[in-house]
């Protein structure tokens, strides 16, 4: 499985090599740092590797975890995650980016949400409210009852509730690359992803749309269909209009 760390830039649109337009978020992907590698024969017992991401100055790191990039020979950084099976051959020192990934590549994006504060039942589960009219007395925005009578007598465990709303991992699954753009780093990814501007994701390969699957292969077929289709119907427009300026 292929992943990088990468921050959440923002959004814009961009055009692709058939002149649609899509809504993209632009991520930092890059350069991600390969700090250690793990192997199923080594000490580990398993086969993963250790990106880092974003450099930091020393100082601000703790020295045990100084220590430990210091022993791979690695670069500080403010971020560290961990990959299994990872299916790239790297060592440590390497640098990847977002050249792990092609365009019409399938990824997933996971994220922190944005946190909302306390919030009550209407956003936060998007109950109805109570009735909007003269006679209910307070009860516009209210949950209603939440219990029983003598039996149980309690709370059930898992009862919608007013309270924290959001700062949750999310994992947003099979968004397609639009662009990659290896001299700045980045990724243009259609749709949105978890989290605020500035915040920390994890791009990894789909899981349900992987490379040289079935699924991905019709997905091209059906593009290439749609591509010639559009081609087809331009050029049937184009005659008539090649005719009338010869006239």
């Amino acid at each position: 499985m292929l992943a990088l760390i990468g921050k959440k830039l923002g959004q814009t649109r961009v055009y692709d090599a058939l002149g649609t337009v899509h809504s993209v978020t632009v991520v930092l992907a890059g350069p991600n740092r390969v700090l250690q590698v793990k192997t199923q024969g080594g000490k580990d017992g398993y086969n993963a590797v250790q990106l880092g991401f974003d450099d930091q100055k020393e100082h601000r790191l703790t020295k045990a975890l100084l220590g430990h990039i210091k022993k791979q020979n690695g670069v500080p950084v403010k971020r560290i995650q961990e990959f299994r099976d990872f299916t790239k051959d790297v060592k440590p020192g390497d640098i990847v980016g977002p050249a792990l990934f092609a365009v019409g590549d399938f990824v997933d994006a996971i994220g922190v949400t944005k946190g909302r504060g306390f919030e009550g039942v209407m956003k936060r589960h998007n109950f109805a409210g109570g009735d909007q009219t003269h006679g209910a007395k307070g009860w516009k925005r209210r949950s209603g009852a939440i219990g029983q009578r003598l039996f149980p007598g309690t709370v059930m465990r898992g009862m919608r509730m007013p309270g924290h709303m959001g700062r949750v991992q999310r994992t947003v699954q099979n968004l397609e690359i639009i662009q990659v753009r290896e001299a700045d780093n980045l990724l243009l990814v259609k749709g949105a992803i978890p989290g605020a501007n500035g915040d920390y994701v994890v791009i990894r390969e789909s899981k349900k749309i992987a490379k040289d699957s079935a699924r991905l292969k019709q997905i091209q077929d059906a593009r290439k269909k749609a591509a010639a289709g559009s081609g087809d119907e331009k050029k049937k427009g184009a005659k008539p209009a090649a005719a009338a300026a010869k006239k």
